[in-house]
């Protein structure tokens, strides 16, 4: 992983501080454990947060879509009311024409009592005409009242969907905030002299990684990026410096994929909110033809983002406590790479 774990230590301190005060019992007996194991500890409760904090995002996101589209059936629900009222005031006004007629008789008494042949038939006419409308009017009032009927359902699903994802999200929420205290216990536990012997055996590992990449060829030459590719590796790097702050989108804090949607967007090109999504939906490239701009994406389950920024480095928003760096490629396992400008083949189709 990247940046270090002094200066995130120091950043998480009173907090850490306040709730091992609050549950001394929870604290983990650090000193009888190896920095190997602390390093793995640490390393798996970053991941588990990160995850978490990834299925929050999933599902904000589909939160976000539920209630554009909870507002869309609303409206349809409402413009289908106005238009039923107005089917059913025809209705009503043709049910009083059919017995309305000049002197107080109907049309059909008027056709009984018509002299001329010509004149009855000229009035069937009229009849059929009439009530060829009336059919009509009321296949519309049918019809108006089937839709509100199917959208009044709609409506009603649409909102309890809505309901049930506010609380998926709130237990998300809550299962994040449970793991970022987690941390913060663990890092309470550390003496200055375990974390420098944290960080430099986690800069060790990231260091190997890296010469394994290099060695083996699988990082690229030097490649121009794309003119998108290009806007996008500006914005991120003006991001420099900036905290990771779980679920945020910046402009004063992000998170791992919110950074990098971000900077996508601001070139031009939207794309996934989550790095699971972007992974799946964005087209994939090979680690060879990285170029400026493409997103590296990380672990097994694509669960870390960051954005390829040239001479085998990546600029991303690493973790809780830390701010926006530039990195090593091989920072975090590496699952592949895609690039945002070009469709994938699912856009494609």
């Amino acid at each position: 992983m990247s940046g270090t774990l002094l200066r995130l230590a120091c950043t998480t301190a009173v907090a850490a501080q306040a709730v091992l005060a609050a549950a001394p019992a929870a604290a983990e007996p650090a000193p009888q454990r190896s920095v190997s194991a602390l390093l793995t500890h640490l390393q798996q409760l970053y991941r588990q947060t990160e995850q978490a904090t990834e299925t929050y995002n999933t599902t904000a996101e589909k939160l976000k879509r539920q209630r554009a589209e909870t507002s869309r059936l609303d409206g349809e629900l409402a413009r289908a009311r106005l238009a039923l009222q107005d089917s059913r005031a025809e209705a009503g006004r043709l049910a009083r024409q059919q017995y309305q007629g000049t002197g107080g008789l109907g049309v059909y008494v008027r056709l009984l009592l018509a002299p001329d042949p010509q004149h009855a038939l000229d009035e069937s006419h009229v009849i059929g005409e009439l009530a060829r409308e009336r059919a009509r009017k009321v296949t519309r009032l049918t019809a108006a009242e089937q839709r509100q009927d199917t959208l009044a359902r709609a409506a009603r699903k649409a909102l309890d969907t809505r309901i049930v994802l506010a609380d998926q999200q709130k237990k998300q929420r809550d299962d994040v905030r449970a793991k970022l205290a987690a941390v913060e216990r663990l890092l309470a536990t550390l003496t200055p002299a375990q974390l420098a012997a944290i960080t430099s055996l986690e800069q060790r590992g990231v260091d190997e990684a890296q010469h394994r990449l290099t060695t083996s060829g699988s990082l690229p030459a030097d490649r121009r990026a794309s003119p998108a590719g290009d806007r996008a590796v500006r914005y991120a790097l003006r991001q420099l410096g900036k905290p990771y702050r779980w679920g945020a989108e910046g402009p004063d804090s992000y998170d791992c994929s919110g950074l990098t949607s971000q900077a996508w967007g601001h070139a031009g090109r939207l794309i996934p909110r989550t790095s699971q999504e972007q992974w799946h939906r964005l087209r994939r490239i090979p680690l060879s033809a990285l170029r400026p701009g493409d997103l590296v994406v990380y672990f097994p389950e694509a669960t870390h983002v960051a954005m390829y920024v040239g001479d085998g480095k990546v600029v991303q928003a690493p973790r809780p406590g830390a701010h926006i760096e530039v990195s090593p490629l091989a920072s975090n396992p590496v699952l592949g790479a895609v690039r945002p400008d070009q469709a994938a083949a699912a856009d494609a189709r």
